[in-house]
């Protein structure tokens, strides 16, 4: 009887994979930027042939969002970061300042591992490869297991176009037997450079317990205040928007609305023109029960599900023209599944009396997921804006726009990006939209400019300067004294 144990040939293959990175790493380091871009272009322009089709398959295997969506999200990247990335220089002099005469030298950091989420997997595989290779370090990627089939044609795609293009092999690859074993070994390895966790919280502990550095894209639970002076029809339009593309897998789409009283009814009529239905409280405590399992993890039969589909598993039905599920709460608490993200087309809805109070309740919502990820405050009063951007422990404050598609870059001018840093609150090394100035590090390099006699003499002048200063001080001091008790002196003696 034959025993195939996975565990073993996972960790085995996660071996073999990142020594073969550590050695492609070594040739691709010293390529110039111009052959790692021309490698990058090649990438971009095989992968994007397929764009619709891997989008499809992404939304079959994982049962998450629309393949519409999905097909948009990679075409961004497609377009949009390829954009970004001409013309950057990341490896080899990056700057150099002739006048004081420094210099800084990109370096790649080494081999990183990616983890990618089932939500986004074709964009996100895409994007971590083409930030990977442009700045000149080999990654690996170890595919989610329920878009396992899905990433793994995305990367034989790119692995082929890459390496048709003079990619060292093992540069670009992934593992192929996927097992919790594996994924740990390609973490741990010692020629590991860096971990990217971008929507896999189930790995968090695993990636943090590696002692290598980690940038995570993780919970959003970002809320969305509109301010008594917002364009109130423009805000609700785009936080439907946003909150129903790929059905609202997208981890910085706005998990809550937070209203100004004074506009309140303005904008709750506002939502239900725009296809929001608020639900009651009956209907809100048979959805909200079904979010979470009972040891506290989320439900992922609600993830990226349609409002129609929603409600019918939590028992009650919704016309067709509903977008999004709007449940009107109170408090923030965690026994409150609302007060949490949800990756669907669901909303909280809090109403306070003043920006102060909605600032209160914007960082409580912030901090119940304790990552920090996106704020989006709708206003046209620049102070309550600059308020809001400075008090709160968020990674990136939008302002004005839709959070899905403002923070991944799209309708703003932020970096195009799957992976949104949430480590404000101590929670991986950087808040950026991740780009390829976070995979390598800087070298610092200085010319000298100055004498180390400049310096001694410099200094000793200074030191000479201050000791005859207090002398002089010192002195006048005394002739002060010296003429207080003359002065003493006649006024005893009568004079």
């Amino acid at each position: 009887m034959n025993i195939i144990d996975n565990d073993l040939l996972s960790i085995q293959e996660a071996r073999i994979l990142v020594e073969n990175a550590r050695e492609a790493q070594k040739k691709l380091a010293a390529f110039p930027q111009k052959k790692l871009d021309e490698i990058v272009e090649r990438m971009v322009e095989e992968i994007d042939k397929h764009a619709r089709e891997l989008a499809m398959m992404s939304s079959d295997e994982t049962d998450y969002g629309k393949w519409q969506d999905k097909y948009v999200k990679n075409k961004f990247i497609n377009r949009y970061l390829i954009n970004r990335l001409r013309g950057m220089t990341y490896v080899g002099i990056i700057t150099d300042d002739v006048q004081s005469k420094t210099m800084d030298i990109g370096v790649p950091i080494g081999v990183i591992i990616a983890l990618c989420p089932a939500t986004s997997p074709v964009s996100t595989t895409i994007y971590k490869a083409l930030i990977a290779i442009k700045s000149g370090n080999a990654i690996i990627f170890s595919p989610h297991p329920r878009a396992k089939n899905t990433m793994g044609k995305t990367l034989d795609i790119l692995i082929r176009a890459a390496e048709g293009y003079g990619l060292p092999e093992g540069a670009l690859s992934y593992l192929h037997k996927v097992t919790p074993s594996g994924t740990s070994q390609l973490m741990n390895h010692a020629a590991t450079s860096l971990i990217m966790n971008t929507g896999v919280p189930s790995m968090l502990k695993a990636t943090q317990m590696s002692g290598k550095p980690v940038i995570y894209g993780g919970n959003g639970n970002g809320p969305a205040f509109i301010e008594r002076t917002a364009d109130i029809k423009q805000a609700v339009q785009d936080i439907i928007a946003s909150k129903t593309f790929d059905y609202g897998v997208v981890s910085a789409a706005e998990q809550a609305v937070v209203v100004d009283r004074c506009i309140a009814t303005e904008v709750k009529r506002e939502f239900q023109n725009n296809g929001a239905y608020f639900m009651t409280e009956e209907e809100s405590q048979k959805l909200g029960s079904l979010f979470f399992r009972s040891d506290g993890r989320a439900n992922t039969e609600m993830v990226g599900k349609s409002a129609q589909q929603l409600a019918k598993q939590a028992g009650f039905n919704v016309p067709d023209s509903v977008l999004v599920l709007i449940s009107e709460q109170k408090y923030v608490s965690d026994s409150n599944p609302y007060s949490k993200e949800k990756l669907c087309p669901v909303l909280a809805y809090y109403i306070e009396d003043d920006w102060m109070n909605a600032c209160e309740k914007c960082i409580e919502l912030l901090i119940s997921e304790r990552n920090g990820h996106t704020l989006v405050i709708h206003s046209t009063d620049e102070a309550v804006i600059r308020q809001f951007a400075l008090k709160k422990p968020v990674g990136r404050v939008l302002v004005n726009t839709p959070a899905t598609f403002g923070s991944m870059g799209a309708t703003t001018n932020l970096f195009p990006a799957m992976t949104l840093g949430s480590g404000s609150a101590g929670v991986g090394i950087t808040t950026d939209n991740v780009s390829p100035m976070n995979l390598i590090y800087i070298r610092k390099v200085g010319y000298g400019v100055r004498k180390t006699e400049e310096i001694r003499n410099g200094v000793l002048s200074e030191e000479a300067l201050s000791v005859d200063e207090a002398a002089q001080s010192t002195a006048y001091k005394v002739e002060d004294i010296e003429l207080l008790k003359s002065i003493l002196k006649n006024a005893i003696e009568g004079h």
